[in-house]
């Protein structure tokens, strides 16, 4: 008479395996896409939709390209990444009130920080289909970090605090003076080719 092999339980087999997967499950770590952290305006009321354009005049516009080989234009000559910040910061706040660079709003009471002239400034930004995501980012990084640096100049000066340490509303007050206004057009191809 042959020998009957004894059955192996497998009922608890889920279970063991469910358990396992929570086990991996909790103790792994995930990594978080990185990107770029914008907010979107509000949209525009019906009633003040119309189909032209909003004419903004040349002045105002900070233009930066980026092409494919990843070499930067800003306002018509070649520039490293490095200077990028510092230009975009002397063009949004236009200290001297220079001709060439963005004028200034008529004067207006800005709770908090007082009688303000705001420019009417425009950064944009505009990149070859073959532009890499790094230098991309790059270049997002150093105008944000030209309106991060202005915001905290002036939130040291009337607040004594950097920005980020301040109040909702003083931080609302210092945004009010300078807007980030940074407008993305679509890729292209500016350096020629597909």
């Amino acid at each position: 008479m042959a020998k009957k092999t004894p059955d192996i339980p497998s009922a608890s087999m889920a279970d063991i395996a469910f358990m396992l997967l929570i086990f991996f499950l909790v103790t792994t770590t995930m990594d978080t896409d990185s990107g770029i952290t914008r907010m979107l305006p509000p949209p525009v009321p019906p009633d003040q939709q119309n189909n032209d354009d909003i004419k903004i005049k040349e002045r105002n516009v900070f233009v930066v390209l980026i092409n494919r080989n990843d070499q930067l234009l800003v306002e018509g000559q070649q520039m490293e990444i490095t200077d990028l910040k510092e230009k975009a910061k002397e063009f949004i706040d236009n200290p001297a009130d220079k001709d060439n660079l963005p004028e200034k709003e008529d004067p207006k009471d800005i709770p908090l920080i007082g009688t303000v002239r705001v420019s009417k400034q425009v950064i944009s930004l505009q990149n070859d289909r073959g532009t890499s995501y790094g230098m991309y980012i790059q270049a997002q990084n150093e105008l944000a970090a030209a309106y991060n640096e202005l915001r905290d100049e002036l939130s040291v000066r009337k607040f004594g605090k950097k920005f980020d340490d301040l109040e909702s509303e003083q931080q609302d007050a210092i945004k009010d003076v300078y807007p980030q206004r940074i407008s993305e057009a679509e890729p292209k191809n500016y350096g020629g080719g597909n």
